[in-house]
């Protein structure tokens, strides 16, 4: 049963995105509004919280050269289509973003924040000439809690979905890994059967081919060519191939990528230097597959005490994390070790804010997969950093949980602080 269920959880916590995950969330709830709507859309209402207006703020739209959150809701009226999830702006082409464009010029649609609220919340109100449709998304990237037209009510979850229900509905199934020791997630990445997790090699087809595709046309500023022209061994390749993947996904690159814990980003980091340095050690596939599983399922153990969206950086204190354990476990390091590369992990970057979604996010993805790889070669030697050190706990959850608590609690005003920066020079 516990192996089923660190399965499903896998299953619904690594799933593809197309562009950056909170426009794409924002994208999606909109065209859920406008079909549930039927009609043509005359204005359109979007709230949200600070840290989706944080994060869409200037991030690039898939397959085109615009920015931002009103422009990907505008495009999402000409051709979004909600059974695509987060692809759900994969129909773009010129005369989709015409028109998006056109649509933005009518100044239609409003952007508020909801500031009162904590945790991931999106609200889209789809007005026409005669109905309103109002769609809310809570907790979760892709889950819609409540639904209505006009005064018709459709789905309604409650305004909090993190209850004891949420332990049966499939959107929140991640909090069930709390239940869970890392010595547990490991020995699942060793005893599960192959067939079972088969389904993580299309995520590391798919987030190679991205890498392959930013280094082949330098999107971006060019980092990841920076890096790949520096690198001297598959270390450093990893690297080079991790920022290349960001810098064209941030820039609006029309592929998408196998997402890790709601975020693509966390799903570059936590599967491509795994499988790229896995390749070229000659490391047997089957390896490379639970390592990814192993790093996948400690990335989504740090999101669930970290929240969706928070203060400081997923990319390394989240994904760093998960690849960092991954990277240990496939250079055979035993239980102690994994366990020491978290914590060796946390001690060094804990202290990475996030300040939006952005071109700037490929550096930031390359300084966690240089840290990953430090902490997991440390661990490697039995080289800990010491548990009275900072932050650090007696065990490895307990360090994660510290963390939480440290960017939950302590940084509350941290985002708030960010975003007037961001705000103030526009």
């Amino acid at each position: 049963m516990k192996n089923k269920l660190l399965t499903d959880i896998l299953k619904n916590q690594v799933t593809p995105a197309l562009g950056c995950t909170e426009p794409g969330a924002v994208a999606y709830a909109v065209a859920r509004a406008k079909e549930i709507l039927g009609s043509e859309v005359k204005k359109l209402s979007l709230e949200v919280d600070k840290n989706i207006l944080k994060n869409g703020y200037s991030v690039g739209i898939p397959g085109t050269s615009e920015h931002g959150i009103i422009f990907a809701a505008a495009l999402s009226l000409v051709v979004g289509k909600s059974e695509y999830v987060l692809e759900v702006l994969k129909d773009v082409n010129g005369e989709s973003i015409d028109k998006a464009l056109k649509i933005v010029g009518l100044n239609i649609i409003s952007l508020k924040l909801k500031s009162d609220i904590k945790g991931l919340y999106i609200k889209v109100e789809a007005i026409g000439d005669k109905d309103t449709a109002t769609v809310i998304i809570r907790n979760a990237h892709t889950n819609i809690i409540f639904e209505s037209k006009n005064d018709d009510i459709l789905v309604d979850k409650g305004t909090d979905t993190i209850t004891a229900e949420s332990n049966s509905s499939n959107t929140e199934i991640k909090y069930e890994i709390k239940n869970f020791t890392i010595d547990e997630l490991i020995e699942y990445a060793y005893n599960v059967p192959i067939k079972d997790i088969s389904f993580i090699q299309n995520g590391i087809d798919m987030n190679l081919k991205i890498a392959d595709a930013g280094l082949k046309e330098n999107t971006g500023v060019g980092l990841g060519n920076y890096l790949y022209k520096k690198a001297s061994d598959d270390f450093t390749m990893a690297k080079a191939y991790t920022a290349a993947a960001s810098e064209a996904r941030m820039s609006g690159y029309l592929l998408p990528v196998m997402s890790s814990a709601g975020s693509g980003n966390h799903g570059l980091v936590a599967i491509i230097p795994i499988s790229y340095i896995g390749r070229k050690r000659n490391i047997s596939g089957e390896k490379i597959l639970r390592s990814v599983a192993l790093s996948h399922l400690i990335t989504i153990y740090v999101k669930v005490y970290l929240g969706a969206l928070s203060p400081v950086c997923g990319c390394g204190v989240a994904a760093g994390v998960g690849c960092s354990a991954g990277l240990t476990y496939m250079l055979n390091g035993d239980n102690a070790q994994i366990k020491g590369s978290i914590n060796n992990m946390i001690a060094g970057i804990s202290g990475m804010l996030c300040d939006g979604a952005k071109l700037g996010c490929a550096y930031k993805l390359s300084i966690s997969v240089d840290a990953a790889v430090d902490a997991a070669k440390m661990a490697i030697e039995k080289i800990y950093i010491p548990e009275d050190n900072g932050i650090l706990g007696s065990t490895a959850e307990k360090t994660i949980q510290n963390l939480a608590q440290v960017s939950n609690v302590g940084m509350n005003n941290t985002d708030e602080v960010i975003l007037d920066v961001m705000v103030k020079k526009c």
